[in-house]
């Protein structure tokens, strides 16, 4: 992996996405030299119509980013990548059909697109075909040397068994006489020389997985490893890398202090972001007023209370807000007085609440709060102050969270399946570390593509 902005992303979905977008660009200009062919017209220089390929193939490759192709499912089925791949071409012709009506010289013509989306797809086709027809991502597995035997090795052992991980662990290294959970590990007394060791393996990292760190970390090992250019790692970090997410178990507060993260509070990113969400707020408020007065008046029409409810939820640096939503429950739902977890076929949700919880719409009220200022567009969601207590008890780092404004969606949306349990809540608690430890523009905008797959395909709505 490479760390772009901050954020990890596989050398596969990189290499994959610059070659989808190299085919684009052969889609639209091999589309512009067939039409011109057939209107018996010159193409004339690529610079005169630059811009209109460089759109077309910008608005797809975003689209098929939003669409969830460069995931490990889509990387790995062939049936999979063709489904998000056709919605990822309606998508575009949706995009490039709005862009077109903006800016009419920045498209292709609408002959040329039609041409255009049909090679897109042809040769989209073939790439995924002879991407699956090599194991997916299976051709770029990393090979890995475990410095540990012990349950922390154990994960990282499950990790690698997972389909799509890229990660192949070529052995482990019992670095104590009390590490006996991996079989086959090589005591580190039986190796002469440790770098050596990790050379014959062909091994390009080395990850630190110990059980207990104090006086036993082989600084010496470590070192000279390191300078014979194999990358080496300790358990936290490449968790992180790996999955996206910060890892409670074997993260502590030193690591966090003296990472390199938590950097959204500096100005101009601080300014940016407010800046987007004041115009991206009023711009889906204007164009979704009609959508939540036609969601309200359904609301009001299917269950006796009113259209909009408001609830207090923490915000930023623990401070308590009023968040507005439309109404998908009965006015009952919490009869007792006592706030309570959201469940799978939650029966207090009516009809109605369960068609717009599930097309996202209950939430677009909390644009108001986006505006004034009290949410962001992009964050961790909100919890209630009766929640947030019980979980400050329960999880440690809970309330870092509270450091970055809560959102509409957030890294943990859409990485991880509606929650309504302490459990569920520590899951979804480590994407919002590696939100707020690893936060740029590029994330938000990463964020934002995958919330229309959320969208798209709710299969956590609850």
């Amino acid at each position: 992996m490479f760390r772009l902005f901050k954020h990890y992303v596989p050398h596969s979905v990189a290499w994959l996405a610059l070659i989808e977008f190299l085919a684009l660009l052969a889609a639209a200009e091999s589309a512009w030299h067939i039409y011109a062919q057939q209107a018996d017209f010159g193409p004339g220089p690529f610079a005169d119509r630059a811009l209109p390929v460089l759109t077309f193939a910008l608005a797809n490759s975003l689209a098929m980013m939003a669409t969830g192709l460069y995931g490990n499912e889509a990387l790995r089925s062939m049936r999979f990548a063709t489904a998000r791949l056709l919605a990822a071409v309606s998508l575009g012709v949706l995009f490039l059909s709005v862009v077109g009506f903006l800016l009419p010289t920045a498209t292709l013509w609408r002959a040329n697109s039609i041409y255009a989306m049909a090679i897109a797809i042809a040769l989209l086709f073939l790439v995924r075909l002879a991407l699956t027809q090599t194991a997916g991502t299976d051709a770029f597995r990393r090979r890995v040397l475990i410095l540990g035997a012990g349950p922390r090795a154990a994960r990282l052992a499950e990790m690698a068994e997972r389909p799509g991980s890229g990660l192949d662990i070529v052995g482990y290294v019992a670095m104590s006489a009390s590490e006996k959970t991996m079989a086959g590990a090589v005591p580190r007394a039986q190796i002469n020389n440790l770098s050596d060791h990790v050379l014959s393996l062909k091994a390009g990292e080395v990850v630190l997985a110990l059980e207990e760190r104090r006086g036993s970390l082989p600084l010496g090992d470590l070192l000279r490893v390191k300078t014979t250019g194999v990358h080496v790692n300790d358990i936290s970090s490449f968790i992180e890398r790996e999955t996206g997410r910060v890892d409670l178990a074997t993260t502590n507060p030193s690591g966090l202090i003296f990472s390199d993260g938590f950097s959204a509070g500096q100005r101009i990113s601080r300014v940016s972001k407010r800046l987007f969400d004041i115009v991206a707020s009023l711009m889906v408020l204007v164009i979704g007023l009609p959508l939540i007065l036609i969601a309200g008046i359904a609301v009001k029409l299917d269950s006796r209370g009113p259209m909009l409810y408001r609830q207090a939820r923490v915000g930023l640096f623990g401070e308590t807000y009023d968040v507005w939503k439309i109404r998908s429950m009965r006015t009952d739902a919490e009869a007792a007085g006592k706030a309570v977890w959201a469940s799978e076929n939650d029966p207090r949700i009516t009809r109605v609440g369960n068609i717009i919880r599930k097309l996202r719409i209950d939430e677009l009220p909390q644009l108001w709060c986006v505006l004034k200022g009290e949410m962001s567009i992009v964050g961790p969601r909100p919890e209630r102050p009766s929640f947030v207590e019980e979980l400050e008890r329960e999880l440690p780092f809970y309330a870092e969270r509270h450091m970055v404004k809560p959102g509409v969606t957030g890294w943990a949306q859409i990485n991880y399946p509606y929650g309504a349990s302490v459990e569920d809540a520590r899951a979804k608690l480590e994407y919002d570390l590696y939100y707020a430890k690893n936060y740029s523009p590029f994330l938000d905008l990463l964020i934002l593509l995958q919330t229309v797959r959320v969208v798209l395909w709710p299969e956590g709505a609850r």
